[in-house]
């Protein structure tokens, strides 16, 4: 018993280090992202297009592999094979010159993501009801740390390395975390298969399918972290001072996801939910109401706190009410219903902002998001 207890915190160990090194790849490049876009001769509603695109890429990905995950009953070869294709498609966007080379790579980055669901699985699986949302708080804290790591080496090379050779660096620390995986993760075959019911849509409760649909609404009005940097840009903030305010964003949310995760596991994961959907109306309210340079510094605070608290939570509430043969479908499908509903909503921005004003996109977004705080307060966790 204590030497099974050894191998799961070991192995959960392993899963966030492989995490922390993927993400330190991809914030090596989040930071310049939209700078780097809009170099390549990109307005706003393209690169709303481009993030959409990615989240919506990410959310089928993600339903497709927890899907196959749970029918086959296999969880470390997508693991390792997501980390890959995050890779490749930086080494794609360094040889890009138009923005138009960017969408086949931007595909492969996002369809990378066939690495949550089954990876999520793991840890649900290996963790219990006591410490679930502690562990989901661990792996989601070095997920954000490695970003915290990857943004400061973004912020010493860019000036020296430039995009393309920045790029370059930024695919190794993902192919670390393969070999990681590969090596120290153990897959046992499991002696007597689980009833596989299918799409999970089907089986489970109408409280569950509720959180879906104020979920989709929520990320309907939730456009993609782009938006806050350019229009930090815009309020004059120097570019080279922009990877800061991404860096105060990624760190608040590192340090904030364990001990959202820990809360979520004492007050319950609907009332963390409340918390986080609160934090980014606040973020909206800051944006159009303090339009300076401090006001904008705290909205990026509360952008941190709000990414803390939403996705550890987020994760333990779809595992605890999914039965446990579908829990990786169940992780993959909610999701995929907020990557869905993500590409409207960053491309929906870009028009707003392109054609109304740069302030446009933050009214329509504290709309929906009002809207879905009070669907959650009236949703019943059973």
């Amino acid at each position: 018993m204590i030497k099974m207890e050894k191998i799961r915190k070991k192995e959960i160990k392993i899963l966030g280090f492989a995490s922390f090194l993927n993400d330190l790849g991809s914030d090596m490049i989040y930071p310049v992202w939209p700078l780097f876009v809009r170099s390549l001769g990109a307005n706003m509603s393209v690169l709303g297009f481009l993030d959409g695109l990615g989240d919506a890429l990410v959310s089928i990905s993600q339903a497709l592999s927890g899907y196959i995950s749970d029918k086959i009953q296999k969880r470390k070869i997508f693991v390792w094979l997501g980390y890959l294709m995050g890779s490749f498609s930086r080494l794609g966007y360094a040889f890009s010159r138009t923005w138009h080379h960017l969408i086949p790579f931007r595909i492969l980055d996002r369809a990378g993501k066939i690495r949550a669901g089954p990876r999520d699985a793991i840890i649900a699986d290996l963790s219990t009801e006591q410490d679930r949302g502690r562990n989901f708080g661990f792996l989601r804290a070095m997920d954000n740390l490695g970003a915290v790591f990857g943004i400061l080496i973004c912020i010493s090379l860019v000036n020296i390395l430039g995009f393309q050779k920045l790029f370059l660096f930024a695919s190794i620390p993902s192919l670390l975390g393969v070999f990681l995986i590969l090596i120290f993760i153990k897959e046992e075959k499991k002696k007597e298969k689980k009833i596989f019911q299918g799409i999970f849509f089907r089986t489970i409760s109408a409280h569950f399918k509720k959180f879906l649909i104020l979920s989709a609404i929520f990320s309907l009005g939730c456009f993609s972290y782009s938006f806050l940097l350019v229009f930090a840009k815009e309020l004059g903030f120097k570019v080279s001072f922009l990877p800061a305010l991404y860096l105060i964003f990624t760190l608040i949310a590192s340090l904030s996801s364990l001990p959202f995760g820990r809360l979520s596991d004492k007050i319950g994961r609907k009332r963390v939910l409340e918390i986080s959907f609160l934090l980014w109306a606040g973020v909206c309210f800051l944006s159009l109401t303090i339009r300076n340079h401090l006001g904008l510094i705290f909205a990026f605070l509360f952008y941190g706190l709000h990414k803390g608290a939403l996705e550890p939570t987020q994760k333990a509430f779809a595992s605890e009410l999914a039965p446990e043969q579908m829990r990786a479908s169940a992780l993959g499908g909610v999701q995929m219903i907020n990557g869905l509903f993500s590409l409207p909503a960053s491309f929906l921005a870009g028009i707003l902002w392109d054609k109304i004003s740069i302030y446009a996109p933050f009214y329509f977004s504290l709309f929906l998001t009002l809207f879905s705080i009070i669907l959650l307060i009236t949703l019943k966790q059973n």
